[in-house]
């Protein structure tokens, strides 16, 4: 076909719907297919055997989204062909197929099975809009989009991405702070992931005030979608986030138990706080300064008054084993004098009007400037300030306000970006700005202190926000429905490549009730990020402010969640390499299990890949589970149930319904109280009988550093293999010397009478074991008795730990 020219053919109107049109032209290139259409061009690259980037524009040269990215097209083998006007491209993996006369795509895996495939209506035009419709599966469902509330089955609604402060946001509102435009499609036939790689405001509609289709689309830009397909949902997310990145390891105590509230002050009650946790033998790591910490809520400045030496109190906390983390919002004080600001406006560093005027907005300060984070020089101008507080001793930072907020909520639109050079309307900046500020304050931390590794905390972000920071939800409520909307949002997290993100544990707005506070800090041992976080102008909401018995249940689970940080260090660095999350939806594994979607069950995650979670309101003293396919072991007693059914199970408030799979390996440590503190040197591995086996990586490093990047780590495969009746430690990997000297194996649900190790005999002993301490009764009526249960006579045995293999046979 000849070539024509631009500009394409021009329209009567712009106001309705404009179809691509047939192909006019296309050519083969070396990384898959472009061409022009009546009333676009076309592009299609193929970024792997399972990937294939979709790009259609009406202007002569294709927009990019600069920030989501990181991969680049591989060489893979493709092959293009055509016939009777349809064109061809083939992978390994895949089959895009091109309607000439419609120019509607429809994609198929190697096998032939439709995956997914446009409405006839295919992609088109309305003003600047640009909308593809596809055609809905039978019985096909859609998960993901990051952090949207409402159901795992996002069937029948539709969800706008723009990112938006919202305090005290109800259970079923949209959007929230944060904006990720990819979803993954299940159905018989299949699954796939569609990544929208498009910074304005985007809709998403999966069937709602329809039943012809479902679509997506952007207020301006080009289409511009990765269609992704591997055999499983689990291999769709690695390859999501092979394309927008993954995170680097975490420092060790950012997995520990953080405290928030909005606001400690003075220093005396910072150090009071870290003092009672110490006193109250509650394990904790992490304390953080909201903006009271201050001076006149001014970014880079403390209180003189509230904090007179915060040098000093950084130390003292860290003398404890406290790290420290402080907020940081973006707002800029317009303030004579006031050096931040006098430097960005001599630097040319904030947003401004087209006119070249700066622009200005309310928040905490009063009249406030904005840095342009999509600018590198505002970003490395960020980073050094960054030194006021690390100077004092501050090791994380917790970016707030960044989407951006200002009082009012409604930004204009004509305020214009750098956007790495080609200037942009807020329309198109705001999704990514914060994630911009937070990719500023990571680059701040390595500038400040390039020996340790870096923690962000941020309310906002983008696809590819997992390479600079962790998520929280915003300002949740203390509420049952949102404890357990929480849990929705950070298993939709993780289906969307954010495998770090947690709640306010207790909730943010409003009070929690006693037995609300016990069950959310029990679920919150079983997530990524593990933070208390509470409003101002409320009551104390630290774990011991509740009364005796929240404050023995929480310090059980707390206790518990340092025990289980081997397994969860070991998850967090698989989590490096597939980029899949701590918290899994059952989406993952089951995803074409129909119960698993249904309102009673979807809430349930797996943790760490082995421990099945069934959160349950705090009122609810028996609740329904549902176990899927597979042996599972009830965490604290043993009780074992087989998969694929619905049980009933006790849920009183000192015990959260928690699950271990058959065949599961983990791993546990001593009770310790910080991060920093040594454990006893025995690594206690806990291993469940099963009809198929599995295998664990064992991960260790300094837990700091960034010695790991070049081989000063300690990885180790341990499987369990039913059928050779044997546990095979592999040898070990890497420069580091592991922190424990002994193992100690523990047998659930096993009845062998004697063990060999490396072929030589080795003799068992047997003892109760509880993870968790029995509470006390402080109340003496019978009926108000807390359950406390046991595994009796539990089989384990000790082995010194050594870095070549070790072949343990499990004899009966």
């Amino acid at each position: 076909m000849k070539s024509p020219e631009f500009p394409l053919k021009k329209t009567k109107s712009s106001a309705r719907h404009i179809g691509m049109g047939a192909v006019s032209f296309w050519k083969e290139t070396e990384t898959g297919i472009e061409g022009i259409s009546i009333a676009g061009k076309f592009k299609f690259t193929v970024y792997d055997s399972g990937m294939i980037r979709i790009q259609m524009s009406r202007y002569p040269d294709f927009e990019s989204n600069p920030y989501s990215v990181t991969a680049t097209p591989k060489r893979v083998k493709f092959t293009v062909s055509e016939k009777e006007n349809q064109l061809f491209l083939k992978t390994d993996k895949l089959l895009l197929q091109v309607n000439f006369e419609t120019f509607s795509l429809s994609f198929f895996d190697h096998e032939g099975n439709l995956l997914n495939a446009d409405d006839s209506l295919g992609t088109a035009w309305i003003g600047t809009e640009v909308t593809t419709y596809k055609q809905v599966q039978k019985d096909e469902k859609f998960i993901g989009l990051g952090e949207k509330t409402g159901n795992l089955n996002r069937f029948g609604k539709a969800y706008t991405n723009w990112n938006t402060d919202y305090f005290a946001y109800g259970v079923g509102d949209d959007p929230l702070y944060m904006s990720i435009p990819f979803y993954i499609g299940i159905h018989d036939q299949g699954a796939y992931g569609i990544f929208l790689d498009n910074t304005h405001k985007t809709v998403f509609n999966f069937g709602a005030s329809t039943n012809r289709f479902m679509y997506f689309n952007a207020e301006d830009g080009d289409m511009d979608y990765y269609f992704i397909h591997e055999p499983t949902v689990s291999g769709i997310i690695s390859s999501y986030t092979a394309l927008t990145g993954r995170m680097a390891m975490p420092p060790k105590w950012s997995l520990g138990f953080q405290q928030c509230r909005y606001s400690y002050y003075p220093d005396k009650e910072v150090l009071t706080l870290a003092s009672t946790f110490r006193d109250k033998k509650m394990p904790a790591d992490v304390i953080y300064l909201d903006i009271h910490h201050m001076e006149a809520y001014k970014v880079f400045t403390f209180d003189g008054e509230k904090f007179p030496d915060p040098k000093a109190m950084v130390s003292a906390l860290k003398a404890k084993g406290f790290r420290v983390i402080v907020i940081m919002d973006p707002g800029i004080k317009t303030e004579k004098g006031y050096l931040p600001y006098e430097e960005g406006k001599e630097k040319d560093l904030f947003v401004k009007f087209p006119d070249g005027q700066q622009y200005e907005g309310q928040v905490w300060p009063g009249w406030c400037a904005f840095p342009d984070f999509t600018k590198a020089e505002t970003r490395t101008w960020w980073a050094k300030k960054m030194k006021f507080y690390t100077d004092a001793g501050v090791d994380g930072f917790w970016t707030d306000m960044n989407e951006p907020a200002s009082w009012g909520q409604f930004t204009p639109n004509l305020i214009e970006f750098d956007y790495e050079g080609s200037p942009a309307s807020h329309r198109q900046a705001r999704n990514i700005y914060g994630m911009q500020m937070a990719r500023s304050a990571q680059e701040g931390s390595l500038l400040q202190n390039n020996t340790e590794r870096p923690f962000v905390l941020t309310r906002s972000g983008f696809s590819g926000i997992q390479r600079y920071a962790a998520a929280w939800t915003g300002d949740n409520v203390a509420s049952e429905e949102h404890m357990l909307a929480g849990i929705r949002l950070i298993n939709s997290l993780g289906l969307s490549g954010v495998a770090f993100s947690g709640y306010d544990v207790g909730g943010f707005a409003g009070e929690a009730s006693k037995s609300l506070f016990a069950r959310w800090m029990s679920i919150a041992a079983f997530s990524p990020l593990y933070r208390a976080h509470s409003m101002i102008n409320t009551n104390d909401a630290e774990p011991w402010a509740f009364g005796e018995e929240v404050e023995e249940i929480s310090r059980n689970y707390m206790k518990l969640r340092y025990r289980l940080l081997p397994t969860i260090y070991s998850a967090f660095y698989e989590a490096t390499q597939s980029g899949l999350p701590l918290v899994r939806s059952l989406a993952i594994d089951y995803p074409n299990d129909e119960l698993i979607y249904s309102s009673a069950f979807q809430n349930q995650y797996l943790f760490c890949n082995r421990f099945l979670v069934a959160p349950v309101e705090s009122f609810k003293e028996i609740t329904k589970v549902y176990l899927p396919e597979g042996q599972w072991y009830y965490m604290y007693s043993d009780q074992l149930s087989e998969g694929n059914n619905i049980i009933y199970q006790d849920s009183p408030i000192n015990y959260l319904p928690v699950y271990v799979k058959g065949g599961s390996i983990f791993s546990m440590q001593s009770d310790v109280f910080s991060t920093s503190e040594s454990h006893d040197g025995t690594l206690r591995i806990h291993v469940y009988y099963g009809e198929n086996g599995s295998s664990y990586l064992h991960y260790e490093d300094d837990g700091i550093s960034h010695d790991y990047q070049s081989g000063n780590f300690l990885k180790r495969e341990i499987i369990y293999s039913p059928a050779e009746k044997q546990l095979i430690f592999g040898k070990t990997e890497g420069t580091y010397k592991s922190d424990f000297n002994k193992i100690r194996i523990f047998l659930h649900g096993f009845k062998p009478h004697h063990f060999e190790v490396n072929g030589a005999k080795k003799q068992s002993s047997k003892s109760d074991f509880a993870f968790l301490s029995k509470l006390t009764e402080f109340d003496p009526l019978p009926e108000n008795d807390h359950p406390y249960y046991q595994i009796k006579d539990l089989t384990f045995l000790e082995i010194e730990n050594s870095t070549g293999k070790i072949v343990i046979d499990l004899l009966s």
